[in-house]
C-alpha cells in the first residue's frame, strides 16, 4: 500500500494543469448507456474512480477502449447484461449511476446498493422513490435494488425532498428513456448536472431548465439516443479549489490552467475574503501571497453555495489563518473525520456537533496521519505542506480515487513529496 511522504516549510511556485472533473466525467460515463453509436469522451481524469465505473461497463458488455490516457471511446450497442454487481458497485458510491439509463432503456436491471467514502448517509431511496412514482417496481433483494419497468417508464413530476447531485442525473437519464413529460423540482445546479444535460439536449431531448431548480425532459420512450461522437469533460472544479488552497496555505504564487473559474464563484470569494488576490486569463487562474490571512466563516451549501467537497482544505487552511475561523458543515454528519488527525500536527479544533471552530496561527508539526475519506487525504496534504519536520499520510488509495497524480503535481510547484511504499 503506497504513501505520501511531505517535508514541510516550502513556498510553492510555477504552474499546473487541472484535470477533467471526476463528477462531471462520472454520469457522462453513464449516460453512454442511453446512446445508439459509440461515444468518445475528452479530458477525462486519470483516476481510479473512472477505473472502476469502466470495469462496470465492461461487465454489462459495454466496449471500452482507452485512446490514451485522458480520451476512452465506448460503445454501449452490445450490452448483454442490466446487473451492476456488488464487487465493483462497492468500491464506488457513483455507481448507482447506472440504475436510471439501465432501467429506462432496458426496462429493469439490478444495482447492488452502494460503497465509497464513509462521510455519511447518501441514502438511495429518494432514487427509488422517483422511479417507483415513474412506474418501476422495485425490490431490495440480497444487497440488490431490483428495478423492473417491463413496458417502459412513464413521465411524472419529481419532487425531491432535499436536493441530490446523484439523485438528479440519475432521474434525468431515465426521464429522457421514459415515456411522456418528467418535470423534476427541487433539482441540483451543480455545473456537472449541467453539463449532463446540455449532453442530452445535443443529442436531441427536449430537455429546459437546465441550471435551474426545475428540468423538465421529453423522454423517447425507450428508443436510444443520437449522442454526441465526442463529449469534452469539463474542469475539476474541487481540484482546482485544492490547489488554490495549497498557494493559499503556503501564501505563495501559483497559475492553474484549464480551469472554470465561474464554477467556483463561492470559493474565490472566500479566498479574496482572507485576502488573497486571484487573477483570470482564458482558461487560467492565479492567486498570489497575501499580506494578512483573516479568519473566516463558512457553511457548506448546495451549489452555487460553499461545496461541502471544499470544507476540509479550508479547515486546514484556517490553522494559518489569524483568529478563530468557524466553519458549520450541513449536507454530511460525518465529515469532520480530519479533525483527529490535523489535531494530531497540532491542529487547535473544537467540535460542536456539526460546527468546528479553528484557532489558527499555531506552529503544525509533522506526524503520522491517516487518510479517512477522499477530500480528508487531501486536507492532510495541505497541512504537510506547512507543518514542521516530516509528514506520513496513510491510506492515500482514497486520494487516488479523485485526484490525478497529486503528488507529481504538487512537485512540479516545488512540494518536498514522495510517493512510498508501506
Amino acid at each position: 500500500m503506497d504513501y505520501l511522504k511531505l517535508h514541510g516549510g516550502v513556498k510553492l511556485q510555477g504552474a499546473i494543469n487541472i484535470s477533467g472533473s471526476k463528477n462531471s466525467a462520472l454520469p457522462l460515463i453513464g449516460a453512454t448507456l442511453l446512446a445508439k453509436d459509440a461515444i468518445t469522451l475528452e479530458n477525462l481524469p486519470n483516476v481510479v474512480d473512472i477505473k472502476t465505473f469502466f470495469s462496470l461497463l465492461k461487465r454489462l458488455g459495454c466496449e471500452v477502449n482507452s485512446l490514451d490516457t485522458h480520451t476512452t471511446c465506448i460503445n454501449n450497442s452490445q450490452v448483454t447484461s442490466t446487473k451492476a454487481i456488488y464487487e465493483i458497485v462497492r468500491k464506488m458510491r457513483a455507481s448507482i449511476l447506472v440504475l436510471g439509463p439501465l432501467l429506462g432503456r432496458y426496462g429493469g436491471c439490478e444495482v447492488s446498493l452502494p460503497g465509497g467514502c464513509a462521510i455519511g448517509a447518501r441514502p438511495v431511496d429518494l432514487h427509488i422513490k422517483a422511479l417507483e412514482k415513474m412506474g418501476a417496481k422495485i425490490t431490495i433483494e440480497g444487497g440488490y435494488i431490483v428495478a423492473k419497468a417491463k413496458n417502459g417508464l412513464k413521465g411524472s413530476v419529481i419532487n425531491f425532498d432535499k436536493i441530490t447531485v446523484t439523485g438528479t442525473e440519475n432521474i434525468v437519464m431515465a426521464a429522457a428513456m421514459a415515456k411522456g413529460r418528467t418535470k423534476i423540482i427541487n433539482a441540483a445546479k451543480e455545473p456537472e448536472v449541467v453539463q449532463l444535460c446540455e449532453v442530452l439536449k445535443e443529442s436531441g431531448l427536449e430537455i429546459s431548465g437546465i441550471g435551474s431548480d426545475e428540468i423538465e425532459i421529453y423522454g423517447t420512450h425507450m428508443e436510444p439516443l443520437k449522442m454526441p461522437s465526442r463529449v469534452k469533460v469539463i474542469p475539476d472544479r474541487i481540484e482546482a479549489g485544492t490547489y488554490l488552497c495549497a498557494g493559499a496555505i503556503t501564501n505563495s504564487q501559483i497559475t492553474l490552467h484549464n480551469t472554470a473559474p465561474y464554477h467556483l464563484g463561492s470559493v474565490i470569494s472566500k479566498l479574496e475574503e482572507i485576502g488573497f488576490k486571484i487573477t483570470f486569463n482564458q482558461d487560467a487562474m492565479t492567486i498570489y501571497p497575501a499580506s494578512k490571512l483573516n479568519h473566516f466563516a463558512v457553511s457548506t451549501t448546495e451549489y452555487p453555495g460553499f461545496p461541502t467537497d471544499m470544507q476540509a482544505q479550508f479547515m486546514a487552511l484556517a490553522t494559518q489563518c489569524e483568529g478563530a475561523s468557524v466553519i458549520e458543515e450541513r449536507l454530511f454528519e460525518n465529515r469532520f473525520m480530519h479533525v483527529n488527525e490535523l489535531q494530531r500536527m497540532g491542529a487547535n479544533i473544537a467540535l460542536r456537533g456539526n460546527t468546528a471552530t479553528i484557532q489558527g496561527g499555531s506552529q503544525l508539526f509533522g506526524a503520522e496521519v491517516m487518510a479517512t475519506d477522499l477530500r480528508a487525504s487531501s486536507a492532510l496534504v495541505l497541512a504537510a505542506l506547512v507543518a514542521q519536520g516530516e509528514t506520513n499520510i496513510h491510506r492515500i488509495y482514497h486520494l487516488d480515487r479523485g485526484y490525478e497524480k497529486l503528488e507529481r503535481k504538487l512537485k512540479k510547484l516545488g512540494a518536498n513529496i514522495l510517493r512510498e511504499k508501506e
